[in-house]
């Protein structure tokens, strides 16, 4: 009983009967506040049965001789009286009801459609805006509803909120208002589905403690709540709380899993996404398609293309090898490898692609340097009917970039906003100066960066930083150092690139200074990290790491290739990256 006071005053707020305080001042749910106002049971004036009174005749005195007659027939029934129309029968017994008027009348009547539920026709309108994402607008719907007299249904409730969930940075308050509505019926406890929709929607808005005392007040559980509380620990990054979940739960399932997974892959933290999925396989539970695109996309990131080609095979002998989006993770998967064949291989015996599939190929041949080929599929893939998007005009200006396409990149870049009304984010930008800076118009690309309307991010700054190393042009490197210094003054890769400028043009005093720069603010050089897979491993090596259980074996080929090197003629560039290196 503790918890579930508590969770009601969490839910209502203080002073108030009905959560009345947390309702938003939105003009659009103006309605909805003032009719929660009300008694929950309306008061329906509903007609009271009334017998007209009918004129009887008085009985008949038996006779004074046997034999007795015989008793009365039971009356008539209905569907006898329609089917008799000679039958005397009382007017009253129909005219006394409307409702049982209406539908007794004719016989051809009772095998009309029975007249639609209320609460079916008000809840069906309250789902077509939320599906639109108009939740104002069915807000609106529902306090006309209520105000109608007419009461909602557990499946009304899961509509709303639902369509809270789905829009969780505007309407907390207005969910936090239904669930005070349930709350006082009961539903949130003895209803499953509205008590695991609960969970939901403060999962989505991030109030993980009234997730779980919302899920440990529903009576009894399904495989959903569980699931759905466990999906709400990986969102907001309580992932200790949710394996001990999982632990607790008494039957497992595909999506429980699932949620583990993705949670781990958009955590960033791959290894462990491949340990459970490594888990499922071992529980004989078998993966969904949801499951699988997430373990593509955590091969992706680690570069395990062994891993990859394992999972490939595994898709093949599945149902889902037809998949779109698996496909799409497939041609990801092998773009970033660098096994760009591969990757046309699976769009080539695609059956149906989206947009998606298109802009994966054309990325997938940007990024590995296949520039003619990438313009040639966003060339063919307007011709197929579909109309690029800021993605599609990424990978074609990246492939330009690579290309060193100028003047080809700057017709897309003022096409894509002239005549496809797409306007550019800090990604179209920064292909543009990426695109100055290989052509070596650094001034240009600094024109671009002053210019665009958006605050131009580290990745913008350090690529054009990169080029005025290669061109040694210290006075720009030193204007852009300025500003990335303002962006994220703790960043280490880029006082170690412009001391590499001053090494490389001999300005020791220059180098110095950033050096006493970095000590300053106290940074430190973080170790530069290399990975390598041999065998479905994923080996890591940080520089001047010796902890490998093959260090002398890896330092021995080290060497090897470094005396092949030096026989060759090479001679290494200036890297005083170590010496940046503050103690």
């Amino acid at each position: 009983m503790e918890r579930k006071y508590e969770l009601k005053d969490q839910i209502k707020g203080k002073g108030s009967c009905i959560g009345l305080d947390i309702l938003p001042q939105d003009k659009n749910l103006a309605a909805l506040s003032d009719f929660l106002r009300r008694p929950l049971i309306e008061k329906m004036s509903v007609p009271a049965y009334t017998p007209i009174p009918t004129t009887q005749l008085s009985p008949i005195p038996p006779p004074s001789s046997p034999p007795l007659p015989p008793p009365p027939p039971p009356p008539p029934s209905p569907l006898y009286a329609l089917t008799k129309p000679t039958q005397p029968i009382n007017p009253n017994l129909f005219l006394s009801n409307k409702k049982f008027a209406k539908h007794h009348l004719t016989l051809r009547q009772t095998n009309c459609k029975r007249t639609a539920d209320p609460t079916v026709s008000w809840t069906s309108s309250i789902a077509r805006h939320c599906r639109n994402g108009h939740l104002a607008e069915a807000a609106a719907e529902f306090a006309r509803m209520r105000d109608s007299g007419v009461e909602p249904n557990h499946i009304t409730f899961i509509t709303l909120l639902s369509a809270c969930a789905d829009f969780p940075a505007r309407s907390l308050w207005f969910g936090k208002s239904v669930h005070a509505y349930v709350r006082k019926l009961g539903l949130d406890t003895i209803d499953v589905k509205v008590g695991t929709a609960i969970v939901d929607l403060y999962s989505k808005c991030g109030c993980v403690g009234l997730a779980r005392l919302s899920f440990d007040e529903i009576c009894v559980k399904n495989k959903m709540s569980w699931n759905t509380m466990i999906d709400g620990y990986m969102r907001n990054g309580l992932i200790d709380d949710a394996i001990n979940l999982f632990d607790e739960m008494p039957e497992r399932d595909a999506v429980s899993y699932t949620a583990l997974v993705g949670g781990f892959v958009k955590a960033g933290r791959f290894e462990q996404a491949m340990e459970w999925f490594q888990e499922m396989q071992l529980s004989g539970v078998e993966p969904d398609y949801v499951t699988i695109i997430s373990v593509l996309s955590a091969c992706a990131n680690l570069g395990a293309l062994g891993l990859g080609l394992w999972v490939h095979r595994f898709i093949l002998n599945q149902e889902i090898n037809h998949n779109v989006r698996i496909n799409n993770s497939l041609i990801d998967l092998y773009s970033r490898c660098g096994c760009i064949e591969f990757a046309r291989q699976v769009f080539d015996n695609m059956k149906i692609r989206s947009l998606v599939s298109w802009n994966s190929i054309i990325v997938g041949f940007a990024i590995n340097g296949h520039a003619e080929e990438a313009l040639e599929f966003f060339n063919s893939m307007k011709k197929e009917g579909f109309e690029p998007n800021g993605v599609s005009f990424t990978g074609a200006l990246a492939a330009c970039s690579h290309a060193g396409l100028v003047d080809e990149g700057l017709k897309l870049f003022h096409a894509m906003k002239r005549f496809h009304r797409i306007s550019p984010r800090i990604e179209h930008y920064g292909c543009i100066v990426d695109l100055y800076s290989r052509a070596g118009r650094l001034e240009d690309g600094l024109d671009v960066v002053e210019s665009m309307p958006v605050r131009p991010n580290e990745v913008v700054l350090g690529s054009l930083l990169a080029a005025c190393r290669a061109h040694g042009n210290v006075r720009l490197a030193e204007r852009l150092m300025n500003h990335l210094i303002e962006l994220d003054p703790s960043s280490d890769s880029n006082y170690v690139l412009i001391s590499n400028i001053y090494a490389a043009i001999g300005s020791w005093n220059g180098m110095n200074n950033v050096r006493k720069k970095m000590k300053d603010f106290g940074i430190q050089k973080k170790p530069g990290i290399s990975s390598i897979e041999i065998d479905c491993c994923v080996h890591e090596f940080a520089a001047g790491d010796k902890s490998h259980v093959d260090t002398e074996l890896i330092y021995a080929m080290l060497e090897h290739l470094g005396l092949e090197l030096r026989t060759s003629g090479y001679v290494p560039e200036s890297n005083v990256g170590d010496s940046c290196e503050c103690d």
